[in-house]
């Protein structure tokens, strides 16, 4: 009698190839990120502080650049879907206002709600351009081994929601919005470059602090993070190009559509919490996981014991 050998490429029991296997892994996998990347994208907890930390107890290295790519477009996505009424008229107002200045019937007085919020969104991502060029700065701390800073940024991020979530509200709209106002916005989404510094929690809070109405904050940040997202998703396309990078399409399909899924779902509960006055939430998570990570970044200087859960 003949023994029954399974193919090589075969696994036993399962009937897929290794080439399957790892597929199927890096589908789970991505999901995986997906979920993280469209909820700390958008609710005021630090995407890039939650990154680093997790890479500090795992032990891993950056993750390929090409996921990335893809999940930063579903969240743009997101955004984009919505608030597509908000972006749509912005995008016929930024036409609109270039023939009305070579036209001469541009009047600055006379600008409508989209129009105006157009030119604040330019002037607060123009702030930001400058120090993007040096972000390495800024993210040179992810990765050093040591999570006190990223713990202090927490910190950080966690007095600015709960002071912002105290503050009187405000009322105005889009078309009250003054330059003063964009360029507050856009200094504290500087100050987001930092890991464990959330971009969308300083920039809602910053629009509150200026006397924003609680919806208006939150339209003008998310639709400020548009060119922030998509900038970031091209330099690291540039990468991806310059480097080579390959991963299957199938799963990075699939991350796209959940980061753009999970990061509506984000959205929604960041409008219904800001509404109901309720910001402090977020800065009570990330002040405990800020002293958490001071405490234990303390502990691994002291007895030089890095505390990791990786393989």
């Amino acid at each position: 009698m003949t023994a029954n050998i399974l193919p090589a490429d075969k696994r036993a029991g399962t009937g897929m190839t290794r080439k399957e296997i790892y597929i199927m892994n890096d589908i789970l996998n991505i999901i995986i990120q997906g979920i993280i990347q469209g909820l700390t994208e958008f609710l005021p907890v630090s995407s890039s502080g939650h990154l680093s930390v997790v890479q500090h107890f795992m032990n891993v290295e950056d993750e390929n650049l090409l996921i990335s790519v893809m999940l930063h477009l579903g969240t743009l996505a997101a955004v984009i879907i919505a608030f597509r009424k908000t972006v749509w008229g912005m995008i016929k107002e930024f036409f609109l206002s270039i023939r009305d200045i070579f036209t001469g019937r541009f009047r600055w007085s006379e600008m409508n709600d989209n129009r105006r919020m157009m030119i604040m969104v330019i002037i607060a991502t123009l702030i930001l351009v400058p120090f993007v060029l040096i972000k390495d700065f800024f993210t040179s701390v992810q990765g050093d081994g040591d999570i006190i800073f990223e713990g202090c940024a927490f910190i950080f991020t966690s007095i600015v929601l709960i002071l912002s979530d105290a503050c009187v509200k405000g009322y105005k709209t889009g078309k009250d919005m003054k330059v003063m106002d964009a360029i507050t916005v856009g200094l504290f989404q500087v100050v987001a470059l930092f890991p464990g510094v959330s971009r969308s929690g300083s920039t809602i809070s910053s629009g509150l602090f200026c006397g924003l109405a609680r919806d208006t904050a939150v339209t003008f940040s998310f639709i400020l993070g548009i060119p922030a997202i998509l900038g970031s998703a091209v330099l690291e396309g540039y990468d991806v190009i310059k480097n080579g990078t390959s991963v299957e399409p199938v799963p990075l399909i699939i991350g796209a559509v959940v980061s753009a899924v999970v990061g509506l779902l984000a959205i929604k509960l960041v409008k219904i919490i800001i509404k109901n006055d309720k910001f402090k939430i977020f800065g009570i998570y990330t002040l405990v996981l800020g002293i958490a990570c001071i405490g234990i970044g303390i502990y691994e200087n002291v007895t030089g014991n890095k505390l990791f859960f990786g393989a």
